[in-house]
């Protein structure tokens, strides 16, 4: 296969301002570059007309984040919170030292705890919930003990 390597993950804003600042402040993403792009080649890649994208791409733990905020022709309103099962991408997940922490700095940097999807083992030191960042996408926090390099509940 001719794939080298991950790319980034793009997630579509209403507030490109609001958004960078909820991934900075409550998830610790860094900011690597912008973009902007308007019309031809973007309208054809993009499989939509008369584009005017401003683009933020941020990075953490090796991923690459694109926030995209469409001037023209705007954004569409999805359902909030996408539930998970819908077909596609459903979330983001991330491992948190500490839970209550991370779901508070969340909180704090303009995104919304869902209280109704924290579980917990708190014997373990595991617990995990669900976040939304100020758009609807969900980011799910996970505390676990172990190796925060390695996937929760891999084998060594």
């Amino acid at each position: 296969m001719a794939i080298q390597c991950f790319s980034h993950l793009g997630v579509c804003v209403s507030d490109l301002e609001r958004a960078e600042r909820f991934y900075v402040r409550g998830l610790g993403f860094a900011r690597e570059a912008d973009l902007r792009v308007q019309g031809e080649p973007s309208d054809t890649l993009l499989d939509l007309k008369e584009t005017d994208l401003q683009a933020v791409y941020l990075t953490r733990d090796g991923v690459r984040v694109e926030l995209l905020h469409y001037r023209s022709p705007g954004t569409l309103a999805g359902a909030r919170p996408r539930a998970m099962n819908e077909l596609g991408l459903t979330h983001l997940s991330l491992r948190v030292e500490d839970l209550e922490e991370s779901l508070r700095t969340c909180a704090e940097a303009g995104g919304e705890v869902l209280l109704g999807t924290r579980i917990g083992a708190p014997a373990q030191g595991a617990g995990a919930a669900f976040v939304l960042d100020p758009d609807g996408t969900r980011i799910e926090l996970v505390e676990t003990p172990g190796d925060p390099t390695r996937p929760p509940g891999a084998s060594s």
